[in-house]
């Protein structure tokens, strides 16, 4: 039976709240839809995010920079109406610095349905005067303080052929132009790369800027647990049955240390980098999102989960409403069991305590908050390996007598609207009736827990489901942290 023990009085190691800096997106023009906007607010709302990220804000689409008559036109506003939007209800831009306008490109090949032009540019030059023209344009609408909070990231996974049709040495050319053109706007935007899939070019990224002495203020690059394991053929399912359990820890740990120092930001990462994996409608990825946050604590200074929303359209824009999309919300605004995971770690507290025991797939995290105290626990295995429910025991020492005790949790019967929607029989398209319904169904619900309290430690017992995220939030009557240098 998983045992797990806390010490209540020794010192605690703060929990930074990384996953709530970024969240990531589709590409630009979806910013400028109604339901797009509403889902971004409530997630701005509900779980803290203060950052977002998302591809093409330089494609044609969004028209910021076309060629007419041989004459090339340059137009800010639809980025404007993005921007504004944003810090209309405070967040900010991780701008994401792609793809190649088809005036600058230097051939014709593209990626996703909207035809992302992923060339290099044909003249360099004229890249960093678009480049320049941008970053002047926003420092003198939003002011030089603002715009130096928001990050400036080159282009996106140019180690893909799919998003690079250049070489390394291309990209290292297109970060040069681009990062000596921002820092003469202004020498304090921060400017970072490589924005690289599975953790690659980190090294030589650092060593391009050390020998070209230019400035590389965070270094940014992307994972997901099925990288690099399975064949293609192979579905996101057996892709995970292959990868290991806490993969993306070890290998956060790794570019913490190849970046020397430098601060670190993954701007995409789920549970899966299939766009179609119904697990990431389920309480499988709830688990997955909650285990991996707990477990980067302290190597990252923000880690962006992608996406917020099933509103995306890389490849087509689907019509069921849970179709296994990347998004913490379906395209009807209903909350998944991500979703949720998220609002339950938005809740916790900035103290985190040591917790002693071990178990194949139940862990445990106690972090501590003002007047009350959260023993957050996940059972997780991956695909196809052995996962049975669990009767869990907690063992708080040192700790004062609760007043209250209550259990929130995510699992198969608890906060999962697909399991509500099968049970509908899978409509395809939801009256707003059927929508309510799911989002009811979607909620977590606070139940009461009991527990003992014996010679200054408190007891708790209870089961975990497989697959499950369950929040134990003690609340007392006087405040944890009065005394503390909390």
């Amino acid at each position: 039976m998983p045992d797990f023990t806390c010490e209540f009085s020794e010192a605690a190691i703060p929990l930074t709240h990384a996953w709530e800096h970024t969240v990531g997106s589709d590409h630009a023009p979806v910013a400028l839809r109604a339901d797009w906007q509403a889902q971004l607010r409530r997630c701005r709302n509900e779980l803290g995010f203060r950052y977002v990220r998302f591809h093409g804000l330089l494609s044609d689409d969004v028209g910021t920079l076309i060629r007419q008559q041989g004459k090339l036109l340059y137009s800010f506003f639809n980025a404007d109406q993005i921007f504004d939007f944003l810090l209309s209800i405070g967040m900010k831009p991780f701008v994401e610095l792609s793809f190649m306008p088809r005036a600058l490109a230097s051939g014709n090949a593209t990626v996703f349905h909207y035809r992302a032009n992923v060339t290099p540019p044909h003249d360099y030059r004229q890249w960093a005067e678009l480049i320049r023209k941008l970053v002047l344009h926003w420092v003198e609408r939003y002011g030089a303080s603002e715009v130096r909070e928001w990050f400036f990231e080159v282009w996106n996974e140019p180690n893909l052929k799919a998003f690079w049709a250049g070489t390394q040495a291309e990209y290292f050319k297109l970060y040069r132009y681009t990062v000596e053109v921002i820092k003469s706007v202004d020498a304090q935007l921060q400017v970072g790369g490589p924005s690289t899939a599975a953790n690659e070019w980190v090294e030589e990224f650092l060593a391009f800027c050390e020998t070209n002495n230019l400035p590389a203020d965070f270094i940014s690059t992307h994972h997901y647990p099925t990288d690099a394991f399975g064949s293609p053929e192979d579905d996101s399912e057996m892709q995970l049955a292959k990868s290991q359990r806490g993969i993306l820890r070890e290998q956060t740990q790794d570019v913490f240390r190849r970046a020397c120092g430098r601060p670190v930001y993954y701007t995409e990462w789920n549970s899966s980098s299939n766009p179609r994996d119904p697990l990431h409608d389920e309480p499988y990825a709830a688990v997955f999102v909650t285990k991996t946050v707990m477990e980067t604590n302290g190597l990252v200074k923000g880690y962006s989960f992608w996406t917020f929303s099933d509103i995306f359209e890389e490849n087509y824009f689907p019509s069921v409403p849970f179709h296994g999309g990347f998004g913490l919300l379906n395209l009807h605004g209903i909350a998944k069991p991500t979703y949720r995971a998220f609002e339950l770690l938005h809740q916790l507290g900035v103290e985190m305590l040591l917790v002693d025991g071990l178990h194949e797939t139940v862990d445990a995290w106690v972090v501590r908050k003002e007047a009350s105290l959260t023993v957050l626990l996940t059972n997780h295995a991956l695909p196809r390996h052995s996962i049975k429910t669990e009767r869990v025991s907690i063992h708080l020492t040192g700790a004062p007598e609760p007043r209250a005790v209550y259990v929130e949790r995510i699992d198969e019967t608890h906060a999962n609207a697909k399991r509500a929607w099968r049970e509908m029989g899978e409509p395809e398209y939801l009256s707003a009736g059927e929508v309510a319904l799911l989002e009811a169904a979607s909620r977590v619900a606070r139940e009461p827990l009991d527990w003992k309290y014996e010679n200054g430690v408190v007891h708790l017992d209870l089961e975990l489901a497989p697959h499950a995220v369950a929040s134990v939030t003690m609340e007392f009557v006087e405040s944890l942290v009065e005394g503390r240098g909390a």
